[in-house]
């Protein structure tokens, strides 16, 4: 048995003569969002927005790898308290750090062969543990990935403060118009976008490996003195951290570092982005990214040192500077690093600051392209709204990016795009995923030992098993410091959210259950009303309603009704004599409404109906007019919309509206539109346009051999 398959054709369009009409408010809007879009793709090109390597690095990894941007500086920020003294803790930690990120890296290098839908952590979660465990990975991850926008947006204007000090005042402000850039190039598609953001994340790496090999070489060849421009003001210390206390700050320094992992899960999010062999790939591109990013953070952390660079908070930094001018901005630790390193060569300071502004701000694409795409997936399990699976013209999910847009502008303009208050409440989210991940992904490997029987398979699962042991103990003891240090700086809102999060997709989740459930047929589906009550409301006797009356007849309701509602007894009466002038041979009811009301006597008329007769239908008839320009929608119809609304909540009851077209929608009808560009490629062909209705029966009169009178 075959099935015929047909392609809708698109609407001709021809240059239009008239004013501002709908049509023209429609062309605006195209054309605006062809402008910031682009030209729409065909769903069959899908497999052309795939992504090789080289795009696909930049894209999914560039928030991993500019988090190294700012967590070495957490490091030595939250050091700083204790003074310059334990700065020599900051080299530990940040290999603390970077052991954390290769065992993560390795263990979703083997998410990444298990799973390779694009469900992640979530996928990995939901099927080893439950879906309440997947719940509360979407949650965490949907709070990260807003929180990386915010962040990476937030810190790349303070690098370019750093090296433009004018735009301090006006960094929220810079932020969220990032961001509303940010947005529209990932409307224009995953691969267009990862174009575009490919070179300047290929900048920062070789900029940032240079400016470490070059410091490196001055430092242990050359011998060379580096100067940061805080190395010669002391750091007071507030308080004397000695025994607990140190312990206590040295784990919060390894939780603020720790943000440098925050991006990784990105990859096992975006697999069906790759180009086959998707896995495969996808594998590869995490292990560059993990050996890039690892390399980074501990050459930024010795350059550090070496230089002597020191970092507090900005927003006064005199208290702890001691020796600092008043009124002194100090820059961020990777742009003292550069000065210092590039003294002799101002451009190379230019170059590391101008990059790294630029990938704290593409770094938030990374998010552009999970969140979207987590986002569909969630929708698919009904645990988020049907729309978030919508693809728009560039084949990407576009509800999912503009709302993630709107959520990271609202944080931003909430922590006025302060960098130190919004990490407090970033990582918890992604070390949650983390853990769920590996718990579930030692379950896997659990369910495989059963049913694997040869000895290299079993070897390989236990080896692979073991590395999500190890990976598993470590982010947890991460997540617990976390914890522990960030609760009440700020780390409880995230937590808040990703509970709020839960309970919706639950509530969410728990709708779309009873509506399927609700709209399953049933044996008593098919059955047919006993009657079928016709009622025609009639406001006045003109074409619409005697439209309505006529089309009424036609469907040959059981009985039928002509219903009108008296709120002035002088038109009521005028109403029934015109009646009965014209000979109708229906009766008309007439409504009584001392208090002037429409819709509730119509509504309570039409229950009291089904009241009497349950197992019977009421047809409700609405005369409507159509009108052709924007403000006369305005004018008209306000009873019929009411009505509408309020009788769609009434059981067995069906409303029909008798359209009457008015001059103003005939002629938009006839109205030629613009021409759309694009349109003689998609073999839209420009209409002739119609004649009038005059001229036009007259040639279809002299055409049939007709005359005419």
């Amino acid at each position: 048995m075959s099935a015929a398959r047909y392609t809708a054709e698109p609407s001709p369009r021809v240059p239009s003569t008239d004013g501002r009409t709908i049509a023209d408010v429609s062309w605006l809007t195209n054309v605006t969002k062809r402008l910031v879009i682009g030209r729409p793709l065909r769903s069959d090109r899908l497999h052309e927005t795939l992504l090789p390597k080289r795009i696909a690095l930049p894209v999914f990894a560039s928030d991993a790898l500019s988090s190294v941007a700012y967590a070495p500086e957490q490091i030595l920020g939250t050091l700083a308290v204790a003074g310059f003294s334990a700065y020599a803790l900051s080299p530990w930690i940040g290999v603390a750090v970077a052991v954390v990120m290769l065992t993560v890296v390795t263990s979703y290098r083997q998410t990444v062969h298990a799973y390779p839908s694009g469900g992640g952590d979530y996928e990995v979660a939901t099927v080893n543990l439950g879906r309440t465990f997947g719940m509360v990975v979407a949650s965490a991850l949907l709070v990260d990935y807003t929180l990386t926008v915010a962040v990476s947006v937030s810190s790349g204007v303070d690098n370019l403060a750093s090296a433009v000090p004018a735009l301090h005042p006006h960094r929220v402000l810079a932020a969220v118009v990032l961001v509303i850039v940010l947005t529209a190039m990932n409307l224009r598609g995953v691969r267009e976008s990862g174009a575009a953001f490919a070179i300047p994340t290929y900048a920062f790496m070789a900029s940032v490996l240079f400016m470490i090999g070059f410091g490196l070489f001055r430092q242990f060849v050359l011998h060379s003195s580096m100067t940061a421009e805080t190395a010669n003001f002391q750091l007071r210390t507030t308080a004397n951290f000695t025994g607990l206390a140190m312990v206590f700050l040295v784990m919060r320094a390894f939780s603020s570092g720790s943000a440098a992992l925050t991006g990784v899960e990105a990859i096992s999010n975006g697999v069906p982005a790759f180009r086959k062999p998707k896995s495969d790939n996808a594998a590869n591109t995490l292990l560059m990214l993990g050996l890039i990013a690892v390399t980074m953070l501990l050459g930024i952390v010795a350059l550090g040192l070496i230089t002597h660079a020191k970092v507090v908070d900005p927003h006064d930094p005199t208290v702890q500077l001691v020796g600092a001018p008043v009124g002194y901005q100090p820059k961020t630790l990777i742009a003292q690093v550069a000065q210092a390193v590039f003294d002799h060569f101002p451009l190379g300071f230019y170059a590391i600051t101008g990059t790294t502004a630029l990938i704290l701000v593409l770094a938030a694409n990374t998010a552009f392209n999970g969140f979207p795409v987590l986002g569909s997936i969630l929708a698919r399990d009904k645990l988020l709204p049907h729309q978030l699976r919508t693809r728009g013209d560039k084949l990407a999910f576009s509800n999912g990016i503009v709302l993630l847009a709107a959520f990271a502008v609202a944080l931003i303009v909430a922590f006025e795009a302060d960098v130190e208050r919004l990490i407090h409440l970033y990582i918890v989210g992604v070390f949650v995923s983390f853990n769920c991940s590996q718990l579930g992904m030692i379950r896997h490997w659990n369910r495989y030992l059963r049913t694997e029987r040869s000895p290299v398979g079993r070897r390989r699962m236990r080896r692979a098993q073991a590395i999500n042991t190890f990976g598993l103990s470590l982010t947890s003891a991460v997540l617990v410091i976390v914890l522990a240090t960030k609760f009440l700086l700020g780390a409880w809102i995230a937590i808040l959210e990703m509970i709020a999060l839960f309970f919706m997709m639950q509530a969410i989740r728990r709708h779309y259950d009873r509506v399927e459930s609700e709209l399953t047929p049933t044996d008593q589906s098919d059955l047919l009303p006993a009657r079928n009550h016709g009622i025609v409301l009639v406001s006045q006797i003109h074409k619409p309603t005697l439209r309505a009356l006529a089309y009424a007849r036609a469907t040959r309701p059981d009985t039928l009704t002509a219903l009108t509602v008296n709120t002035d007894d002088l038109d009521t009466r005028a109403l029934l004599v015109e009646w009965e002038r014209r000979g109708l041979d229906l009766p008309l009811t007439v409504l009584e409404s001392p208090y002037r009301e429409i819709t509730r006597p119509i509504v309570d008329y039409v229950c009291r109906v089904r009241r009497e007769s349950p197992r019977d239908l009421v047809t409700v008839f609405l005369p409507e007019y159509v009108v052709g320009r924007w403000w006369e929608h305005l004018l008209h119809n306000q009873t019929a919309i009411r009505l509408k609304t309020r009788l769609l909540f009434s059981g067995g009851v069906m409303v029909t509206s008798v359209p009457w077209q008015l001059d103003s929608a005939v002629s938009a009808e006839d109205r030629p539109q613009r021409v759309q560009a694009g349109d003689i490629r998609r073999g839209v062909q420009p209409q002739v346009r119609p004649l009038p209705r005059e001229q036009a029966s007259v040639t279809a009169a002299t055409r049939d051999g007709g005359e005419v009178e």
